[in-house]
């Protein structure tokens, strides 16, 4: 069974006086250790596919199953709490506390998960920047690293909850070349090891190079990616 299915889903939004569809019948499926690449240009629905999959937004209409269990129709705090379990995120932004140390930013997401005592959230943070390589700069706030040392930290986040899927939204788009290829090294490689499924979306060719599966989307609709 997939572990994530989006089946025909529509979403609009409203932008000052007019309607925006930003998804119009989407659908895909996610299989387990998976490298999954969604491409399209700006403003075709990329990013509003994955906040959906992500449990951050919620559809119009459609089927989205995550684990086996239907998402559309649950309660915010249902969605938070399959979120937190289940998915993790990856942004271009990095999306750090600016206040709290790489440890801190990356304990976070376990705060929400009651039944792990202090010293299991401590042992998850621990480990997870040492698979990251920072665990020399766990004390460090994001002002005093490098963007892929953020983005580092952001991976180290996204994989603490121990998730099985892990949602990248442009996650090179703010690092130089080298510095990308190094991030996008580092995830294949926790993909390869830990068959955690990884979902991109991107205007990359470095990231659709690497992708088991390449999709397309435009105009809301998601199709094979065009032939070379």
């Amino acid at each position: 069974m997939p572990i994530v299915t989006v089946d025909s889903v529509h979403k609009r939004y409203r932008l000052g006086d007019q309607i925006v569809a930003a998804l119009r019948g989407a659908s895909l499926m996610v299989e387990e250790g998976e490298f999954l690449v969604l491409s399209g240009p700006s403003g075709s629905g990329k990013s509003t596919l994955l906040n959906i999959i992500g449990c951050i937004d919620t559809a119009d209409s459609g089927e989205v199953i995550i684990e086996g269990e239907q998402v559309v129709g649950r309660s915010p705090s249902e969605l938070a709490d399959l979120r937190v379990r289940t998915i993790g995120f990856v942004f271009q932004t990095f999306n750090l506390l600016p206040v709290l140390s790489a440890a801190e930013n990356v304990e976070y997401p376990l705060l929400l998960m009651p039944e792990l005592s202090a010293d299991e959230r401590q042992k998850r943070v621990k480990h997870y920047l040492d698979v990251v390589g920072l665990s020399d700069y766990a004390g460090h706030r994001p002002g005093q690293l490098s963007g892929g040392q953020r983005q580092r930290v952001a991976i180290a986040r996204a994989l603490a909850p121990q998730g099985r899927v892990i949602l990248a939204d442009e996650p090179t788009a703010n690092l130089d070349r080298a510095t990308g290829e190094e991030i996008l090294d580092l995830m294949q490689a926790l993909n390869r090891d830990s068959g955690v499924s990884f979902v991109f979306s991107t205007h990359d060719p470095k990231v659709m190079e690497r992708a088991d599966r390449l999709l397309h989307i435009e105009d809301g609709v998601v199709r094979d990616a065009p032939a070379d």
